[in-house]
């Protein structure tokens, strides 16, 4: 089997047994990590229940024992003690009467009252309203028969006359060693009740038959929690605990999760919830409170925890597979590669002979380029030569009259001193002979100029003063600015400018310009031409401008073009504005032409400015 075929093979089945393991692992965590939360979070519920429980039994327990002793001590009254002497004086019923009012005022109790052995009502704090305890007859009530038999009594129930419900307290009254009477203490419980209401529990309390008197559903209220047997309802129905009040049976259904939490189901009109029951009883008043917590937030935090660990799960298997299927793609692409290497080692082997091959014909080719480049570089050199030439041919007519005429002068002045001499006359001949040398220094500048002009540059840059630069080139192109009839103005500025080039080749550019520009107003009425200089920042602007027609825009982009001319036939090779062009490119500068908005054309020269060497400026 081909290695290929083989690490596929080994993928598959491996992918194939980490799908069983995570199906496994999701299986597991589904079932055993359900029940394992929603222990823990029931086991949080616990924990808060038994504090709410504890807290609510404390509240009771404290309600109760602050009402306990109190009707021992109205027994305890002489007032009262006279009236059940003397149950038949109805002054002291009225004593009676209104001192029970007040001690209910001040002890925000319910009802206080006075019962009769037999079970008649005497005195009460309620003798004045419309549901009066006075003349009643209670002694069904197991907290009469209690304190008849002298104990204290305590009782919860809801009253037959008042249809409240309340806890009682009594006490026996003795009179002369014997019990004359009971004392009775009725204690409101709506405010306890009221406080447990809003919170995430139920609180309720029930008596000993199962039965619900006191929680925050009012629905719940007299329901039991156990079946209503008969001897349940026979044992109520005797003490007449809830009057006339309906007694139901709750609809409960009881479980347990595990052997620590008790769980009931209660069903209502639509729906049924369940709660964990936690159960607390207080023996001294015969109840049993309880605190039932909703376990829908426990189940439902469960599954969330759940759902997390499934979907951590999935995040790890996908990591896992991703890790594993780059490590096959890894493996794949790293026998790509193998066998891309040996190809390409036997292509790169292939190609290796060629590659030699290709490069002897390169290097031949840049000898060639080199010999080509070289040879090119020779050329542009004779063509600025060659116009310089053409410039000298040009300028052989005008030159050869302006060296006649000094020639002339001399023979004239040399034949007058010969005169002068035979004359004696030596102060005329020195003159004379004095005008013959100052001509001679005349055409040696002329003829030295034009050598210079002539000659090949091989000067390198420097900085250049543009005062003697522009002084040996007006004295070059004097005949032609004579034979044009033409003028050059001059402005140098306050400081004539210092510039980087070279002063042979820059003498070259000027007396081209200034040609081109003669060229360009001869036989105009306005023939002058400018010639300015002026520095901007770090650059020397040269400009030569004529009064002529300017440049036409057909022409402009051309204008510096090698060969392009506009004279006529025999007057230009069309080299020297190109040659221009080039040597103030070789300077770092640049050439540029335009049209003044005044008229003629103006050619700019953008140099760098250069500083005045100190040698030559301490000369």
């Amino acid at each position: 089997m081909p290695r290929k075929d083989l690490t596929k093979l080994l993928f598959k089945r491996r992918l194939v047994w980490a799908v069983l393991l995570v199906l496994a692992a999701a299986a597991a965590i589904a079932v055993y990590g359900t029940a394992f939360a929603t222990r823990a979070y029931l086991d949080q519920a616990s924990s808060r229940g038994q504090t709410t429980l504890r807290l609510a039994v404390a509240v009771l327990r404290g309600q109760m024992s602050r009402y306990q002793s109190l009707p021992a001590l109205i027994a305890d009254h002489d007032d009262i003690k006279e009236l059940l002497a003397n149950p038949a004086d109805e002054g002291l019923r009225t004593r009676a009467n209104v001192y029970l009012k007040e001690i209910n005022g001040l002890l925000a109790s319910s009802d206080i009252y006075v019962i009769m052995p037999g079970g008649e009502t005497i005195a009460a704090s309620n003798y004045d309203g419309p549901a009066s305890f006075v003349g009643e007859n209670f002694n069904y009530r197991p907290y009469y028969q209690d304190a008849i038999k002298g104990e204290q009594g305590r009782f919860f129930a809801l009253g037959t006359t008042s249809l409240k419900r309340g806890y009682y307290f009594s006490a026996p009254v003795t009179v002369g060693g014997r019990i004359s009477g009971v004392v009775v203490f009725k204690v409101d419980i709506d405010a306890i009740e009221a406080s447990w209401k809003g919170g995430d529990y139920e609180i309720l309390v029930s008596d000993p038959e199962g039965i619900i008197f006191m929680t925050g559903r009012p629905e719940w209220l007299y329901a039991g929690l156990l079946p209503l047997t008969a001897d349940r309802l026979a044992r109520t129905e005797t003490s007449r605990r809830y009057a006339n009040a309906t007694l139901r049976e709750l609809p409960v259904t009881r479980s347990s999760f595990g052997d620590t939490h008790q769980l009931m189901t209660i069903a209502s009109p639509g729906a049924a919830r369940e709660y964990l029951v936690l159960d607390e009883p207080m023996p001294e008043a015969g109840w049993t409170v309880s605190v039932l917590l909703d376990t829908g937030s426990a189940h439902a935090q469960a599954l969330t925890s759940v759902a997390a660990a499934l979907l951590l799960l999935g995040l790890a298997t996908l990591a896992g597979a991703i890790f594993l299927q780059r490590r096959a793609r890894l493996a794949e692409r790293m026998e790509m590669q193998a066998s891309a290497r040996a190809e390409l080692e036997h292509r790169v082997e292939e190609r290796t002979a060629d590659l030699a091959l290709v490069n002897r014909q390169l290097e031949t080719e840049v000898t060639e380029r080199r010999a080509t480049e070289k040879q090119l570089r020779q050329t542009q050199s004779d063509l600025i030569q060659a116009g310089k030439l053409a410039a000298l041919g040009q300028m052989s007519a005008a030159l050869s009259h302006e060296f006649n005429q000094p020639l002339t002068a001399v023979k004239t002045y040399a034949d007058n001193a010969a005169i002068l001499i035979e004359r004696n006359r030596i102060e005329e001949a020195k003159d004379n002979v004095s005008r013959i040398s100052s001509l001679a220094d005349r055409m040696a500048s002329i003829s030295r100029h034009l050598r210079n002009f002539a000659r090949k540059p091989n000067e390198k840059l420097g900085a250049v003063a543009l005062a003697g630069v522009v002084k040996d080139t007006l004295e070059i192109v004097a005949w032609r600015l004579k034979a044009a009839k033409a003028t050059v103005a001059v402005d140098l500025g306050p400081t004539p400018p210092i510039v980087r080039g070279g002063s042979i080749r820059l003498q070259q550019v000027l007396v081209n310009l200034i040609s081109n520009a003669a060229d360009a107003i001869e036989g105009l009425a306005d023939r002058s031409i400018e010639l300015s200089a002026r520095r901007k920042g770090g650059k020397i602007a040269i400009t030569v401008r004529d009064h002529g027609p300017g440049i036409p825009a057909a022409i402009a982009e051309r204008i510096f073009d090698p060969f392009f001319t506009t004279k006529g036939v025999g007057k230009g090779l069309g080299l020297g504005l190109s040659i221009s062009y080039n040597i103030i490119k070789d300077f770092g500068g640049d050439l540029a032409v335009s049209n003044h908005p005044d008229g003629g054309a103006e050619f700019t020269i953008t140099l760098d400015a250069a500083r005045v060497p100190v040698r030559e400026a301490a000369e």
